[in-house]
């Protein structure tokens, strides 16, 4: 499971890791973070030629760049940070670690009770100022993407590229346009501008009905690696697809919108910078 923490408003990339049940996170992101440089990337490089020994306590791991794609890039747990961050001269390093703790404990309490981590997305959606009725369907939405992805993974669907190829096929079916397509519809030209963040109420639910009937289908063809699984992903999308068709002719609305959230998000943005 991928992610984005939020530390004083700047954003650290982070992996949660289902077996060893620890955080992963970017230590450039980090490195950013205590010391405020430009060039982040930079910084670590230069601070792993001075202590090279500082390597050991990092892992490569895939994750989402600035450019949406999925990079390799040295990601640490919070033991690894912990000692990272003692190379690295900066005021905020205590703070840092606090919030290194609570957000690594505040995950293992999710996992004990998950109705925890559905709380703290509704909190940190009600905090940008969406509605409630609009949250309501997100998070429901995440769960539906979720059980999807764990399905995908246990019929031998590869994370990351072929993840990617199968939900752009139920988009396409469903909606007529890939999420690249979609997002370029919306007017959202940030790498970083999560597409579902900027959804209807109606988009959120025919996105739901897309990747719910994939994962059903999946089940019931027992669909097993990226191609069957492919196909599956298309039926699905037709289910949602030839839905959305219907209520347009009824309701003679289009479903795909142009409508986005943007102006939350900025408010948000602006509000966290006074603050």
């Amino acid at each position: 499971m991928s992610n984005i923490k939020l530390f004083e408003s700047k954003k650290v990339r982070s992996q949660w890791d289902k077996e060893e049940q620890k955080w992963y996170f970017s230590v450039s992101d980090v490195v950013g973070v205590l010391t405020d440089s430009a060039d982040p990337k930079a910084y670590w490089r230069q601070l792993k030629k001075r202590e090279p020994e500082l390597v050991t306590f990092c892992h490569g791991l895939k994750i989402e760049a600035v450019d949406g794609k999925m990079r390799q890039e040295d990601c640490a747990n919070v033991e690894g940070l912990f000692r990272i961050i003692q190379s690295v001269p900066s005021p905020k390093a205590e703070p840092f670690k606090r919030w290194l703790a609570k957000v690594g404990y505040e995950r293992l309490e999710e996992i004990e009770n998950p109705e925890l981590a559905s709380a703290r997305v509704r909190e940190i959606y009600k905090a940008k100022g969406y509605s409630e009725d609009w949250i309501s369907k997100r998070v429901r939405g995440i769960a539906v993407r979720d059980e999807l992805t764990d399905e995908w993974k246990n019929r031998g669907v590869k994370e990351g590229k072929e993840y990617a190829i199968l939900t752009a096929e139920i988009s396409k079916a469903t909606f007529g346009l890939t999420p690249s397509e979609y997002k370029k519809h919306k007017d959202l030209a940030k790498p970083g501008d999560n597409l579902r963040d900027h959804m209807t109420d109606l988009e959120l639910i025919f996105t739901m009905l897309g990747e719910a009937s994939t994962t059903e289908i999946a089940r019931t063809q027992d669909a097993q690696g990226f191609h069957e699984n492919k196909s599956a992903a298309i039926e699905g999308g037709n289910v949602a697809g030839n839905a959305r068709e219907e209520l347009e002719k009824k309701s003679g609305r289009r479903v795909v919108s142009r409508e986005n959230y943007k102006a939350l998000s900025e408010d948000t943005r602006i509000k966290l910078k006074s603050e």
